[in-house]
């Protein structure tokens, strides 16, 4: 390996100076990783380009598969009960009026109480075995719903499944940021959510064929095998992942010292900070979160964006009234879920290609606000069953945006970031507890209160993702003359670096 003296001395001074021009560049960089990032930044692009290709290869491989598939049973378990709905479920637990909706929504309490302290301890242990563990716990309390006799013994399974599944959204998305740069992070977020729409594609395909053809097998209801099938499956893929998931870049040993190396400069020239998980303590990143404007406004962006996507907790039950049989009304769910699933990675591609969020946003919400209003305002099948596809193309699609750009305006330092994310997602998802109750099943056929407040929704989330880009592009402009002028310390605690610009 070269060293330092076989460089020009400029890209030494440049490297090995913590503030170059007066602005932090590498802060936070070890002195062992210092003589690598030096080689780094004096090859030419070439070179770069042929290793990052090279490395977000195996890093792909390695890391998103596994995520994909893990969010989709992760979800899978989550919206089961909407399949077991159109079983015997209701009928066999003694269940009436709004028991479903408490069912539903009584999950996202444990959800929330666990998401915080979770994702801020997934910055001090393994998250490979972390996230394996929670996934092979809620597996478990999965298969406990198929044992339940009682209304209360299914609140109480739910409630527990809430809590041991809060761990792995916000820390998969916390663990994908970092690995990708800003440019990179949006369109692998597109795949890791894709879990969701697939998980509501399988889900009516497994849902259909568990109840048309086990309803009754060895004298268990249909609704049971659902939840013991998924629960099983689940549990056999997080044993798999505790071995397959890596972890974070400087400890990969799957990777070779050059490779982990250049995976972290990549960050930290993308970020103008490294990455350092002892930079800071757990108490110092939540302070630095809980201080910044920024993340409540994104809080209640992630609020609204959740709160207009609880239809598909009762998709199943909206398709029913469409007036189909109920195995005939699962396997009408799945080509509207495929079809999400193609352009919320479409939609994604494009934000990630051309660097714009915002735009993308407010096109995809004002498309499931177009659904919403056609699904309420006629009866029309045809044109109920195209609103059904509207509605979540529009949101599910926005929302993944919204994630990356949530991971990407908060880049350091990962602890910090860690926090974001969970506050974010922790308050995003108390939409879950009370948005469940939008679809009353005496709404039934157009549920006209919650297609009318799903449609305002729509329209708030499309003007705040406009606020947000005037804001953000206000930063830019700061950090810009910040620049010219040669100011050393910014205000802006995430972007003391030159080159940092938001993404719009």
């Amino acid at each position: 390996m070269e060293s330092l003296s076989q460089l020009p001395k400029e890209k030494v001074d440049q490297v090995e100076d913590v503030k170059v021009n007066k602005v932090a560049i590498l802060k936070g960089v070890k002195d062992e990783d210092r003589v690598y990032y030096a080689l780094f930044a004096n090859k030419d692009d070439e070179w770069k380009a042929y290793m990052t290709k090279k490395l977000l290869v195996k890093v792909d491989f390695r890391l998103l598969p596994m995520l994909v598939l893990m969010y989709t049973l992760n979800f899978l378990d989550r919206s089961n009960l909407s399949q077991a709905r159109l079983g015997t479920l209701e009928a066999d637990l003694n269940m009436t009026g709004t028991d479903f909706n408490l069912a539903t929504s009584i999950l996202f309490v444990g959800y929330l109480l666990m998401q915080l302290p979770s994702n801020l301890l997934l910055t001090r242990v393994r998250p490979s075995v972390y996230l394996g563990a929670a996934m092979t716990v809620w597996g478990i309390v999965s298969c406990c719903q198929s044992a339940v006799h009682s209304f209360g013994g299914l609140i109480a399974c739910r409630f527990m499944l809430g809590i041991v599944e809060a761990p792995f959204f916000p820390g998969a998305i916390m663990m994908m940021s970092s690995w990708y740069t800003r440019g990179e992070l949006a369109y692998r977020i597109a795949w890791f959510y894709s879990g969701n729409a697939m998980a509501n594609m399988f889900g009516g395909l497994l849902g259909a064929g568990v109840l048309g053809n086990l309803n009754g097998a060895h004298g268990i209801e249909g609704w049971r095998w659902l939840f013991i099938i998924e629960g099983v499956t689940t549990i056999g893929i997080a044993l798999m992942s505790m071995v397959l998931l890596p972890n974070f870049p400087a400890s990969s040993k799957w990777l070779d010292e050059e490779e982990r190396a250049f995976a972290q400069w990549r960050l930290v020239m993308d970020a103008k900070e490294a990455d350092d998980v002892s930079s800071v303590t757990l108490r110092e990143g939540l302070n630095l979160a809980l201080k910044d404007y920024r993340v409540y406004l994104f809080l209640a962006f992630q609020h609204l964006s959740l709160l207009s996507q609880t239809f598909q907790y009762f998709f199943p039950s909206i398709v029913d009234t469409l007036g189909y049989g109920k195995i005939e009304t699962l396997l009408l769910t799945a080509p509207v879920w495929f079809t999400t699933f193609l352009v919320s990675l479409f939609a994604t591609y494009s934000s990630g290609r051309v660097g714009d969020r915002s735009v993308h946003i407010i096109v995809l919400m004002l498309i499931s606000c177009v659904g919403n209003v056609v699904a309420t305002v006629t009866t029309n099948t045809g044109a109920r069953f195209f609103a059904m596809f509207l509605m979540p193309m529009g949101a599910v699609s926005a929302y993944q945006i919204i994630l990356a750009w949530i991971a990407s305006t908060f880049p350091r330092p990962l602890v910090k970031r860690s926090a974001v994310i969970a506050i974010c997602n922790m308050f995003g998802n108390t939409a879950s507890i009370y948005g469940s109750y939008l679809y009353p099943k005496s709404a039934s056929p157009r549920y006209i209160a919650g297609g009318s407040a799903n449609s305002m929704i729509c329209l708030s989330v499309a003007l705040m993702a406009f606020g947000i880009r005037l804001m953000l592009a206000r930063q830019n402009k700061k950090l810009e003359k910040a620049e010219e002028e040669n100011i050393e310390n910014s205000d802006d605690v995430d972007a003391r670096a030159r080159g940092f610009r938001y993404a719009l």
